[in-house]
């Protein structure tokens, strides 16, 4: 590992200081690699676990897209993780949380960084019509509870062309190439979870105030 790869590190403590109050964010793990983030959510969840938790790892050996799709995550260069939510909806509704996470995502794109990143439905964002950042959602049914929603999230932040492989390197792009200059990762880390959060408690509010699927 390189000097400037051990400095731009994701530390979970830092991260979850910024969301004491908030409902994406109040608690985060930070994994130096697992399989998938999706998969290992699951495994630290009990009933009783609260909506909002946030796991990132920074290296994924077997991250995967839509249909079983391949997401390739090189080791420091990206933001790999997964939201736990109870957001009160039907298994069949969860596109409503794909289009959520896209349009989040967009919206930080375009305000922190002046690009004009694009949605191509079902669950990619593109810049300069290559894949920049992907959203898995996939519900768990739960018997006299809210469905379990995890919302995995993946952007290609500070890669290099050569970070990827051949086979994609006309497809995909980072965040780094676009802007032809690396990005502090925490520092994305924490606008994005900000704006998730935010957007989430918008638009998966009940009208009594509490959000959906989440104890008051």
């Amino acid at each position: 590992m390189s000097q400037a790869e051990s400095v731009d590190r994701l530390i979970a403590g830092e991260l979850q200081a910024h969301f004491a109050c908030a409902t994406i964010g109040r608690q985060i793990v930070v994994l130096e690699q697992t399989a998938s983030t999706n998969d290992a959510i699951l495994q630290v969840v009990t009933a009783n676990s609260n909506a909002g938790l946030v796991l990132f790892a920074e290296h994924q050996t077997a991250g995967r897209g839509r249909r079983g799709n391949r997401w390739e995550s090189a080791a420091g260069k990206g933001l790999w993780f997964s939201i736990l939510l109870r957001p009160g909806i039907q298994v069949n509704d969860s596109g409503r949380l794909t289009i959520w996470a896209m349009e989040s995502i967009c919206d930080i794109i375009r305000t922190q960084f002046a690009l004009e990143p694009a949605i191509k439905l079902p669950n990619d964002v593109l810049l300069c019509g290559r894949k920049v950042a992907g959203v898995l959602v996939e519900m768990r049914a739960q018997q006299k509870a809210p469905h379990v929603a995890i919302v995995g999230i993946g952007i290609n932040v500070n890669h290099s062309v050569e970070d990827f492989p051949p086979e994609l390197q006309n497809r995909a792009i980072s965040l780094a190439m676009a802007l032809h200059r690396p990005v502090d990762r925490q520092q994305l880390a924490v606008a994005i979870l900000r704006n998730l959060n935010r957007t989430y408690r918008e638009k998966f509010v009940t009208e009594v105030g509490t959000l959906q699927g989440q104890k008051s």
